[in-house]
């Protein structure tokens, strides 16, 4: 179901009390973590396709953070915000080869950024926490689309405030297509947009009594989880399917939650593409677990007239922990597939989908990350320390260990890469794909090779973090310059930077 944007924030804010009643006990999220009870059915909104214009050979879209109201709860509308509406933001969609132009008007009555989470850009336009948006002030970012179609996204990075923005809706996909008759595999893959190919934004919710979002005051261990399950911003959310194949394209875009997706009666699916792309070939699993950030395309075979549910099986969070710590332990019920009666045929699933090259990292230059606590490398961040400087275009090691007793994850703005190993071990299939996100779970030690981004920069850095939310507010972070020899300056110059 493709909706208006109009129709799209209706939905999401009304579905509940036009639908099916939502039995939803509320609580404030303690330990038992108690998952309320849920009836599902709400029709699953599907964000717009944003609406986009050339001028001059550049395709132009247009962003307005801003409050909002949007009811997770029947009757009990809660405060938000959203992109050009009252709570998450439109499917941006562009082609590799393509420049875009992003024209962002802030409405919020506090300054935002505005992070383009995967894509390969330059550093000035990335929306990290230097880029800030004043509220009434805008901002344009404007690049070249250099990298293959992949499922990216979009969200706010101001230090300090991520969590609290992210969660209250500033989220969106920004999806990047191959030209036309590239010849990739995501050719024969369903993907028609609202008809057999769905963004699917997943969140946990911490509500109130009073329907109201709210957040852990006491900054525990991961930050802030919630026991109420939002699919684009529904709770108890169903899609109806009419082909027989059917492409999800899973976002956590939770602040601390992490999944484990699978189906309620075991079924097996397909994994096709990872953070940054399509991997070589589909992947059959049942299940497949996302931290915060990561995004999986999978791809689901329904018979006609059934029903399969979207579950979050209890994270392994690893062998350090009890089983039921740092929000591990409990399974939710994500959202409802129903079948049609009759089903219009899909393609098979093709043998291969991408050519995936393997990094030559014999002579690579290695870094080394230690996370421990809520710091990297015994440093939290430092907005006018350079942490790190590497050569523009080359390619590096990066050795990524955390020392904690809990769990943390590794994004790096403005690459993609690959995960070479996991405690000296190949990963899984599913995992040697492009990923600008890794998770790295307690006392866990990534290797990652990464090509270093192709723009040149003396003075706007690029962000490396966990995206946990409250550890990244806390300044869990570090920063690096791309520079023409990989030397630069240790500190930052404040002149022309919004600090």
């Amino acid at each position: 179901m493709l909706l208006s944007r109009r129709d799209f924030l209706r939905t999401t804010a009304a579905t509940a009390v036009l639908g099916p009643t939502l039995a939803v006990t509320l609580s404030s999220c303690a330990a038992t973590e108690d998952v309320p009870a849920v009836q599902f059915g709400a029709p699953l909104p599907v964000p717009p396709l944003a609406d986009s214009k050339l001028e001059g050979g550049v395709r132009v879209f247009s962003l307005v953070p801003q409050a909002g109201k949007h009811e997770f709860v029947p009757g009990k509308p809660a405060d938000s915000m959203g992109y050009n509406g009252s709570y998450l933001g439109p499917t941006l969609r562009a082609a590799r080869g393509e420049r875009v132009r992003i024209d962002v008007r802030n409405q919020l009555t506090d300054a935002t950024t505005l992070h383009f989470h995967g894509m390969r850009l330059p550093a000035a336009d990335d929306g990290g926490p230097h880029q800030m948006i004043d509220a009434g002030g805008t901002s344009s970012p404007s690049w070249t689309i250099s990298q293959p179609a992949a499922t990216l996204w979009y969200h706010p990075h101001p230090h300090g405030s991520t969590e609290k923005q992210l969660s209250m809706g500033l989220t969106g996909l920004f999806i990047l297509d191959e030209p036309a008759g590239a010849g990739e595999g995501s050719a024969v893959l369903p993907h028609g947009y609202g008809v057999d190919d769905f963004p699917v934004i997943v969140q946990d919710r911490r509500l109130d009594s009073n329907g109201q979002l709210t957040f852990d005051p006491n900054g525990n261990s991961t930050g802030t989880l919630g026991n109420s399950i939002a699919a684009n911003g529904v709770l108890g959310a169903a899609l109806k399917v009419t082909t027989e194949r059917v492409r999800l394209r899973l976002l956590n875009a939770s602040g601390a939650r992490w999944f484990n997706f699978g189906f309620g009666d075991g079924r097996t699916f397909h994994v096709v593409a990872s953070d940054g792309g399509l991997l070589a070939a589909p992947v059959p699993v049942t299940r497949v677990q996302l931290s915060p950030a990561e995004r999986a395309e999978i791809v689901v075979e329904l018979r006609a007239g059934e029903q399969a549910m979207l579950r979050s099986f209890a994270p392994n969070l690893g062998s350090v922990n009890p089983p039921d710590s740092f929000g591990g332990g409990k399974d939710f019920d994500v959202l409802r597939l129903d079948a049609a009666a009759s089903l219009t045929p899909s393609s098979a699933l093709p043998a291969t989908l991408a050519a995936i090259p393997s990094l030559d990292v014999a002579n690579a230059h290695i870094r080394s990350f230690t996370l421990n606590g809520q710091n990297i490398n015994n440093h939290a961040v430092d907005m006018n320390r350079v942490n790190e400087v590497v050569k523009k275009g080359a390619t590096e090691v990066w050795l990524v260990d955390n020392t904690n007793v809990y769990q943390h994850n590794f994004h790096v703005h403005g690459v993609q890469f690959q995960l070479l190993d996991v405690n000296d071990a190949p990963p899984p299939a599913h995992l040697r794909g492009w990923k600008d996100t890794i998770p790295v779970l307690p006392r866990e030690r990534s290797r990652i090779a990464i090509i270093m981004p192709d723009y040149a920069d003396t003075q706007h850095p690029y962000m490396y973090h966990c995206h946990l939310l409250a550890h990244e507010d806390q300044g869990m972070m570090g920063q690096y310059l791309a520079t023409e020899d990989g030397t630069g300056p240790s500190k930052l110059g404040m002149d022309g930077m919004q600090m």
